[in-house]
Order: C-alpha cells, then sequence, then structure tokens
C-alpha cells in the first residue's frame, strides 16, 4: 500500500482591493484546486453536498462527470459504497457514518479507511484508499477534502 502524508494550512491570500478577491475563502479556494486536480479528489461541504471532485476522482469512483454530481448530497444516490463481506452489501446508515469523508466532518481531524465502490454492470467494484481532513473557513469546518487512491 502506497504511503501518504497530508499536511493542510490555510491557504495564504494576499490582501484584496477588489471586491471578488476580498470573497476569496479558503474553501472557495481549495474547491478551485480540486475542480482542476489530476488525482482523484472529493471536497464536500458541512452539509454532505460535493462542492468539487477531480475528473479522476469522479472515474475511479464511478460518478459520471464532475458537472452532473456537483451540489448533489454525496451518498443519497451519488456514492454507492459496499461492505468488505463476500456478499458485498450496501452499507448501513451507521457505517457510511464512518467514512473518512464524513468522519473528518464531524471528528474535526484527519480520517483515513479503505472503501470498496459499487461499479456499473459489467466492471470489478474498485476498493479505495481515502485519506480526508475538515477544511476550515472563518475557523469553522466548512467540510472535508478528500484524497483517494485505487488499492
Amino acid at each position: 500500500m502506497a504511503h501518504v502524508e497530508l499536511s493542510l494550512s490555510d491557504v495564504f491570500v494576499p490582501a484584496a482591493d477588489t471586491p471578488l478577491e476580498q470573497e476569496c475563502d479558503n474553501f472557495v479556494l481549495w474547491s478551485t484546486t480540486v475542480s482542476h486536480a489530476a488525482e482523484p479528489c472529493l471536497l464536500i461541504d458541512a452539509d454532505t453536498r460535493i462542492v468539487a471532485v477531480s475528473a479522476a476522482g469522479c472515474e475511479l469512483l464511478c460518478l459520471s462527470c464532475p458537472e452532473d454530481v456537483i451540489g448533489l448530497p454525496l451518498l443519497d444516490g451519488c456514492l454507492r459504497l459496499l461492505d468488505f463481506t463476500a456478499n458485498r452489501g450496501e452499507l448501513t446508515e451507521q457505517e457510511t457514518d464512518k467514512i473518512p469523508p464524513l468522519l473528518a466532518l464531524h471528528s474535526k481531524r484527519l480520517a483515513r479507511g479503505l472503501l470498496r465502490v459499487q461499479a456499473a454492470a459489467g466492471r470489478t467494484d474498485p476498493t479505495v484508499d481515502a485519506i480526508s481532513t475538515p477544511v476550515l473557513a472563518d475557523g469553522q469546518v466548512a467540510g472535508s477534502l478528500t484524497f483517494f487512491s485505487e488499492v
């Protein structure tokens, strides 16, 4: 398994003279970064809605294109997660609360774990390593940022 180290700090935004630049915050900057990332990554807000996802993230997580999933709830019909049993049943609500993107939101700490994603018919269900960190805006948890790697 690959070794991943993740350390995030507040993004430095220089003093701005224009109103648009003044409105940029840490969460908005991460959203832009994720949208253009080559790596599989995902940004959700505090309500667990998808704010940004990379194209590689969509492919790995068996989602449609990024434009189609932005604004949708992460788990309600968007991302289908399976357990690790031989039957590959869908995760219960109690189990989904412990997935890294949600755990990082609720615990306000770094979270890591494995996920099995339900693929389209005829494809193998991928197992991914997920590492998530809370993203702050104005000192409060505004969402979580997750990086994925296929196992």
